[in-house]
């Protein structure tokens, strides 16, 4: 039982899942580090959403996550945003300051703090993958953590170009499009190659991302959002090659210790939160 008047209340807004990964590490990470708070999933139609943030705002909550499909629509309901949400153009944590609702996006956060682990981005050249909303909260967050330059490749231009703008034009980072025909070829140069579309997602967990895997180096970083399975076929291929990678397990659980420091203001346990996964068989 939720008691809403004892215990700080943070959650997702999102449809339903049978088990939700979020909710495992969040909870495991209030438990170990002493916090009398709850971590609950609410299944939240689309007509239903702003009615869901008033009634997290009158019950005081402290926050929420926002999974698709509320991740643009929620801004109308929110009382600002943080830096990069404004920039994405989609929210997917909310945190209570000062009695007001702030968006911040913590997708490309989690993402490049996983990749800090193994490389900093600062100064380096990129080849993302992808246009989708994960990949342009990724590129975003590259950006903004000092890479110089970015390319978008993706098969549909008006997708590509737009998140190229967007970095070109509101990042410091150099950003343009490169069109993905047949297996690209990554090119000479390139420090960091990054996965940032659904290729290779459960079920589908034999697929790979077309590329030309002779165009990379040993002396890449190759990263893959993808959470499960973490271990894909393209990191795989891409460590037989020699290259340093980063999961995306590593991204979902530094999203959930972002989003904890934002609503707790701790440093959660990194080692809590991955034992969580791992006991759900991620």
């Amino acid at each position: 039982m939720v008691h809403n008047f004892l215990s700080p209340l943070t959650g997702s807004f999102a449809m339903p899942a049978a088990e939700n990964p979020t909710v495992a590490m969040i909870g495991a990470a209030y438990r170990h580090h002493g916090l009398d708070w709850r971590y609950i999933n609410c299944e939240v139609a689309p007509e239903a959403l702003a009615d869901a943030v008033r009634g997290a705002r009158a019950m005081g909550w402290i926050g929420f996550n926002c999974s698709l499909p509320h991740k643009v629509a929620v801004i109308e309901h929110l009382d600002g945003l943080g830096e990069s949400a404004r920039i994405i153009g989609a929210v997917n944590t909310v945190v209570r300051r000062d009695g007001r609702l702030i968006g911040e996006n913590t997708d490309g956060k989690g993402f490049v703090a996983a990749l800090r682990e193994i490389i900093d981005p600062a100064g380096k050249r990129v080849v993302l993958l992808g246009a989708g909303g994960a990949a342009r909260a990724v590129g975003v967050e590259m950006a903004l953590a000092g890479a110089a330059e970015i390319t978008v490749v993706n098969r549909s231009p008006q997708r590509g170009e737009e998140v190229a703008a967007v970095i070109d034009e509101q990042t410091p980072a150099i950003g343009r499009y490169e069109p993905w025909v047949g297996h690209y070829h990554i090119p000479e140069g390139t420090d960091i190659l990054i996965n940032a579309t659904s290729i290779g997602l459960f079920p589908d967990v034999d697929a790979v991302p077309e590329i030309e895997f002779s165009s990379l180096r040993a002396d890449m970083v190759v990263a893959d959002g993808i959470p499960n399975p973490s271990l894909t076929p393209f990191l795989k291929q891409a460590q037989a090659l020699g290259c340093s990678t980063a999961d995306g397990l590593g991204m979902l659980i530094n999203q959930g210790i972002i989003a904890i420091r934002y609503w707790a203001g701790i440093d959660a346990d990194a080692d809590i939160m991955r034992k969580a996964l791992a006991d759900l068989g991620l």
